[in-house]
């Protein structure tokens, strides 16, 4: 009996491995295999477009990204735009959720719910040619408004938005928060939708008013998702790297040239393409990154 018991377990672990290997060597091949080989690369003066074989630097690249002073700089504008993002893909999907989630008629609320998933569906490329449009200095609808309907600018001052100037990272963060506005609400609707209705009626009944509800009863709960939303959009807005390319270029004087770009520069722009060399400045970002997000996992994590 005890051996049957033992084959039939033996039998099921096996099957167990059988289902998990298709997952387990995708990960492997995405994810383990290409962060050992960029780790191996930027001990290496690996080059690209050279028929040389890599040789062993050890931390040279290191020290050469932690001297050159546009590491930094690059690193500093990276953090600066996600605290200009970061609050606003919180806060304004938050109250949205909430004010969606008071909506009693269904056919409503399920309207509400499609029209704010729009702007996520959209392609990436059709988003930043809108804006692009949008921001343009001449043509654009917003320059014409504060110049030809509110006359705050004329055109030979109207804002620049995008080209290189102080507007272009929160001109960009706009986009960011306006582009996964409805995808962040959702994340909140689904979080209200397992409170149960008589933890707010009960409070009620005890005097609490809607500050309150929203503070002592709703936040709380709440706390799982925005600790999630929180740390996956702090990893994406400090590794943006599309939107500068296509807002910013390579222009090192402008703030969209941060660690990300500064990585893509020196990989394929550059020279022999130093692989190396962007290896390690990608190190060090994703480093800092990870010294942040355990920060962040400790101030968000849920308290009950």
């Amino acid at each position: 009996m005890a051996r049957q018991y033992n084959a039939a377990k033996a039998l099921r672990d096996l099957n167990t491995w059988v289902l998990l290997a298709p997952a387990i060597l995708f990960f492997v091949g995405y994810q383990v295999y290409p962060i050992i080989r960029v780790i191996w690369i930027s001990f290496t003066d690996f080059e690209f477009l050279t028929n040389e074989p890599a040789n062993w630097v050890g931390v040279d690249n290191y020290i050469e990204a932690f001297n050159d002073p546009l590491m930094w700089t690059s690193l500093w504008r990276a953090a600066l735009f996600t605290m200009m993002f970061l609050p606003g893909t919180i806060i304004f999907p938050l109250l949205l959720a909430i004010l969606v989630d008071r909506v009693r008629e269904p056919g409503l609320a399920t309207f509400y719910r499609v029209v704010l998933l729009i702007p996520a569906i959209i392609p990436s490329t059709l988003v930043f040619v809108l804006w692009k449009w949008m921001y343009n200095y001449q043509v654009g609808p917003i320059n014409f408004v504060l110049v030809e309907v509110l006359e705050i600018f004329t055109f030979h001052n109207a804002p620049q938005w995008l080209g290189g100037t102080p507007l272009t990272l929160p001109s960009i963060a706009i986009m960011e928060i306006w582009w996964g506005l409805g995808y962040h609400t959702i994340f909140f609707l689904a979080g209200l939708a397992v409170i149960p209705k008589d933890l707010n009626e009960a409070a009620r009944l005890d005097g609490a008013n809607e500050w309150q509800l929203f503070w002592h009863v709703t936040m709380p709960r709440l706390a799982p998702i925005m600790m999630i939303l929180v740390v996956l959009r702090f990893g994406t807005s400090m590794a943006v790297i599309d939107e500068y390319l296509i807002f910013g270029g390579f222009n090192r004087a402008s703030p969209t040239y941060t660690w990300t770009i500064f990585m893509y520069d020196q990989a394929f722009k550059i020279g022999l393409w130093r692989q190396g060399f962007a290896a390690a400045i990608g190190m060090i970002g994703s480093v800092v990154m990870m010294f942040f997000v355990v920060i962040l996992i400790y101030i968000f994590r849920p308290r009950d």
